[in-house]
Parts: structure tokens; C-alpha cells; sequence
């Protein structure tokens, strides 16, 4: 069985452009990330996909496999799409490009239940338990809401679900490695963005509108995304002393 990583990387940000090329360390962002990913031994092989020459050019020069895409891709998983499409494989590993610090352990999650003959679905995702309570009501952390079986019943950046009765709700946060059988992933990009994809701004979302399922896998501990230049700085700290 063929399984690939595949790192979305874009120059263009609202929040923080040129974020892949952001220096950490002496290296750029991109490549801590792929350093955790080629960790996996289940990989085959990982890949950088990008529309920007900055990135393509500093790919080439650390030696990273890439692969060039479309530059009108609303989401990194239309880019991964279209890896899909140029190099075939049986199963795909989205792995966004904006988390250094994510275990090897994690991306192995999402892929594990994907091995399995009839699973009854073939998207997977990660999720853990919210310990901090500033993410619960902040629009730059997913939200989940899963049924009986793990498959994903919604994503939002509001806090859900909502604690009517009071008490001590539990939220779970979404961990975005995301893992795909590839005719899931090609059916993906051919599908159109719906009404919540497009409120949300969440892709997994457009999986859920259009009746594929998305198994949820919870993992003891998330990651540190780097989505501000003050994300940045904070995850530079923990490396750097790392290294020291």
C-alpha cells in the first residue's frame, strides 16, 4: 500500500504572509515540518506542495520533494487534491505546514484506521480535548461535534456544543492532520464549497455537507500551531531551547 505526506504551503496569508519561509532557528517553517513528517515511517515519501517559487526555490535547496499546484486553491486540501491527481497513491496525509512541533505519533493516528478493509469511511482527522480555556471561544480554534461512532457531526470556530443545562461541558478542538483514501480526496475536489464550508472557513465541513463521513480520531495532546507572527515567536522558544 502506497502512502504519502503531503505539507500544503502557500506564500499568500491574510494573517501572516510568507509564513512558510518564516525563520525558526536558522531553518525555515516548512522544513521543521517536514523534518516530523519523513519521521513517519508509514510515509513513503512526503512532499511540499506549493504555488510559489520563493517556497519551491527554498524546497530545492533543502532537498525537499514538491510539488507545484494551482494558485487559485481556496483550501489546502484542494491542493492536496491536486498532488492526488499528479502522483497516485492509495492513501494521502494532509499535514499542514504551519505546525513544527506536531509528533510523528499523530500523523501515524490518522492513518491507522485507514488500513483497516471496510471501515465504513475513508476520511479520518484529529481531535483533542480542550485544556486551555482561551480556546474555547477562540475563532482560530475548530471546534468538534461527533456522534455515537466518532464520525464528525460539525466543525465550528463557535463553541460547540453549547452548555444549555450549565455544568462543565467538554470541547474537543480539531488537530489538522487530515488523512484521505484517494477516491475520497479526488471526490473532494470536485465538489463545490456549501453554505457552511463558506461561513466557517473550515474544508472538513464540505466532506460532512455532502454525506461522506469523518471519523474523528482523539489524541491525548495537540499541537502549536503558528497562525500569528506572535505564534511564531512563542514556538521559536520552544526549539531553539530544545537545540541549546
Amino acid at each position: 500500500m502506497k502512502i504519502i505526506g503531503v505539507i500544503p504551503a502557500r506564500f499568500k496569508s491574510s494573517r501572516f504572509p510568507g509564513k512558510p519561509l518564516a525563520d525558526i532557528c536558522g531553518k525555515p517553517l516548512v522544513w521543521w515540518v517536514y523534518k516530523q513528517a519523513v519521521k513517519v515511517k508509514e510515509l513513503g515519501k512526503v512532499y511540499v506542495a506549493t504555488d510559489d517559487s520563493r517556497i519551491a526555490r527554498e524546497c530545492k535547496k533543502l532537498a525537499i520533494p514538491y510539488v507545484m499546484t494551482s494558485g487559485r486553491h481556496p483550501t489546502g486540501t484542494d491542493r492536496v487534491a491536486e498532488v492526488a491527481r499528479k502522483v497516485k497513491a492509495d492513501i494521502y496525509v494532509n499535514i499542514q505546514g504551519d505546525e513544527p512541533l506536531l509528533k510523528p505519533a499523530m500523523i501515524r493516528s490518522a492513518i491507522g484506521p485507514l488500513l483497516k478493509k471496510n471501515s465504513g469511511f475513508d476520511v479520518t482527522n484529529l481531535m483533542s480535548l480542550i485544556r486551555n480555556p482561551k480556546e474555547v471561544p477562540s475563532p482560530t480554534v475548530p471546534k468538534v461535534a461527533v456522534n455515537a461512532k466518532g464520525d464528525a457531526v460539525f466543525l465550528s470556530r463557535a463553541p460547540i456544543p453549547y452548555p444549555k443545562r450549565g455544568g462543565n461541558a467538554q470541547y474537543y478542538k480539531q488537530v489538522c492532520v487530515y488523512g484521505f483514501r484517494r477516491k475520497a480526496l479526488l471526490a473532494f475536489g470536485g465538489l463545490r464549497r456549501g453554505a457552511s464550508e463558506l461561513i466557517e472557513d473550515i474544508e472538513l465541513l464540505r466532506f460532512i455537507e455532502n454525506g461522506i463521513k469523518v471519523r474523528m480520531i482523539e489524541v491525548k495532546s495537540g499541537s502549536m500551531a503558528v497562525d500569528t507572527p506572535e505564534d511564531l515567536e512563542a514556538v521559536k522558544k520552544i526549539i531553539c531551547k530544545s537545540r541549546a
